[in-house]
């Protein structure tokens, strides 16, 4: 059977975890081949092949050493390990074509909006480090050079982007919304090996300064100096099962900027120009495989990867303290890959403040920093782990955040068949200025109260940023600062119904509602007036205090366009497997199991979800689901 967009998304649940404890992540092959192919490609993403553990440590140390080391002067250095002294070489062309801002729609895949960063819990980055910790079954890579032209084996760029920042050199843009972007890039294709530094203005709006080349972007102007002074230091080829063996790092400091590039024991560098003086406003860094630039209108290319192909992807960041960064679902640069976020949560940190996150081709996740879901009739999986049940009817609040992102559903009763169930019949969310709710009764999508079409080949991009897209019967509403609300409606079985997916584009942050935990602790709930329940619930807890203080209050739904409001109630009893006759069960479990749903808390709600909504597809669903970190149980 074929897994629906949906289930892949759920599939593709991984929240970013940003923690200092180290661990490995570790693959189990599926068979003796995989493992023996596995086995090689590990054995490529060593640094230095067969390296004693202390030798191993002390290259690494090296490689974090000699990218603070400083320059003697402008123009590229190398070195090599263990030495910490620059030798000067002669600089290489940069290419002559851009790597573009982000523009347009943000894609399913990586890339163009699309993508975790790391920002600075407060102050400046002065430097940022990409590295790739752990590479699966990563076998070929192609892409296009500047997005014209055939595809090209290991044509690529690694990139570290800053974040549109104010700059002093916008001071003679009439527009007051113009911002500074720095791009610190390695570029492996069949020609060039090289590591350069690209600087934009955005939205400058008038012409480009002395040095500058105009780069027009719709109505607006944008400026980016192309090939500077310094050029770009030549590397040797990388192609991408080495990608382990490298690390890049860009700095931005009082001094100057520049960007390194090891590659095992070697080092290479280029001093910039500064030109847009990101030391004094730079606070989000983007680290990502994408494809080897764009071309005059704008669009970048893609970075294709073998089907299988899952990379474990490190962003760390140095802003003068120690803590972990926070994680934003951002991204700046045109150019993509084509893998998502997930399958399985991310490896914890090593030492030092950093963002890790998976992506790979069997992700199916749009990019989130923490994400929850509300599925089949109806389990909630919070932003911290907890699965619990909440079969009560009427408008709730889900979830709402301390920067006004605000998510309602609509459950409805399941009686008179099953009258202690409840499933999801609509969806509301407020991103921005814009609110859109996505309905059964009536069936459609609204937008600020109006009915729009949406449709598989013309999604919707609004004034403030938020965007409307469709696959399917599955519609993903994005806002700009990267929150999001995925609805996949189900039909076909009995009952019609809507699983739900919400992911944050920034966390941490104060979340309410009944996705959210009480200081990230996935044994603890809140009412919305602040009294803590803790796991295990009772029945009388979740369904009076608990439900009662979060449903949507009058005059702050935003579920009005999906039909008068449906009765408000709660059940009776928990409704488990129990409740099935002997024949009902028979079916469910053979469906689930057929699924791949295993046994405990998934296959409870597999269970149930099969039986009452009577439909097969209902469980790929739960086959899907990262384990919870917490069962919600009712005492």
């Amino acid at each position: 059977m074929t897994m629906s967009l949906f289930a892949k998304t759920i599939h593709g649940l991984g929240v970013m975890l940003m923690i200092l404890t180290a661990t490995a992540l570790l693959t189990s092959p599926s068979s003796a081949a995989e493992g023996r192919k596995r086995t090689a490609v590990a054995a490529a993403t060593r640094p230095v092949p067969m390296l004693s553990a202390t030798a191993f440590r002390r290259q690494q140390e090296w490689r974090t050493t000699i990218a603070t080391v400083p320059k003697p002067s402008k123009g590229c250095f190398t070195a090599k390990y263990p030495s910490t002294k620059w030798k000067q070489v002669p600089c290489v062309a940069a290419p002559d074509y851009p790597m573009p801002p982000r523009s347009g729609i943000v894609p399913q895949v990586i890339g163009n909006g699309n993508d975790i960063a790391a920002q600075a819990p407060s102050g400046i980055i002065s430097s940022a480090t990409g590295s790739f910790d752990t590479l699966t079954n990563v076998t070929s890579e192609s892409g296009q050079i500047g997005a014209v032209g055939p595809m090209i084996p290991n044509a690529y760029t690694l990139q570290i982007n800053t974040d549109f920042f104010q700059s002093s050199v916008c001071a003679a843009s009439p527009n007051p919304g113009c911002r500074g972007w720095e791009q610190f890039v390695f570029e492996n294709n069949n020609v060039s090996h090289r590591a350069f530094i690209q600087y934009w203005l955005i939205q400058y709006n008038t012409t480009c300064p002395a040095g500058w080349t105009q780069f027009p972007n719709g109505s607006d102007i944008y400026c980016v100096i192309l090939s500077n002074s310094s050029g770009a230091v030549s590397t040797p080829p990388v192609p991408v099962t080495n990608l382990g063996q490298v690390t890049l790092t860009g700095n931005a400091d009082a001094g100057g900027d520049s960007i390194v590039m090891t590659i095992g024991g070697s080092a290479f560098t280029r001093v910039g120009d500064n030109a847009v003086n990101a030391s004094s406003g730079w606070r989000i860094a983007e680290f990502n495989i994408v494809g080897d630039g764009g071309n005059a209108v704008g669009v970048g290319s893609q970075a294709t990867f073998n089907d299988g192909a899952a990379l474990t992807t490190r962003t760390q960041i140095v802003y003068g303290g120690s803590g972990p960064p926070n994680c934003v679902a951002q991204g700046f640069t045109a150019e993509t890959n084509n893998l998502s976020f997930g399958p399985t949560a991310p490896a914890a940190s090593g030492p030092g403040p950093a963002i890790i996150f998976n992506e790979s081709t069997a992700g199916g996740s749009p990019s989130n920093c923490a994400a929850s879901t509300a599925v089949g009739d109806t389990h909630l999986t919070t932003l911290s782990g907890l699965l619990y049940d909440f079969q009560a009817s009427g408008d709730f609040v889900l979830l709402q955040t301390a920067s006004g992102f605000n998510v309602q559903n609509r459950q409805v009763s399941g009686a008179p068949t099953w009258p202690d169930a409840s499933v999801n019949s609509a969806v509301a969310a407020k991103l921005g200025k814009t609110e859109v709710a996505v309905c059964l009764k009536p069936r459609g999508v609204f937008i600020d109260g109006k009915p729009v079409k949406v449709s598989d080949k013309k999604p919707l991009a609004l004034a403030d940023g938020t965007q409307v897209t469709r696959t399917g019967n599955t519609y993903l509403i994005r806002g700009a600062t990267g929150d999001w609300v995925q609805a996949g409606i189900n039909s076909g079985g009995s009952t019609d119904y809507i699983n739900l997916k919400v992911g944050l584009g920034q966390w941490p942050i104060e979340a309410h509602g009944l996705l959210a935990n009480v200081k990230e602790d996935p044994n603890l709930l809140a009412t919305r007036e602040g009294e803590v329940l803790k796991n295990p619930f009772s029945f009388e807890q979740i369904y009076r205090p608990y439900a009662d203080s979060w449903r949507v209050r009058s005059g702050e739904s935003m579920l009005n366009v999906c039909g008068e409001r449906t009765m408000a109630g709660i059940p009776k009893k928990p409704f488990t497997s129990r409740e099935l006759d002997p024949k009902t069960m028979k079916n469910a479990r053979l469906a689930c199991a057929r699924a791949g749903v295993k046994e405990g808390a998934l296959l409870e709600a597999c269970l149930i979800d099969v039986a009452m909504i009577g439909d097969k597809a209902a469980a790929n669903v739960h086959a899907q689901t990262l384990a919870p970190k917490a069962l919600g149980l009712l005492r």
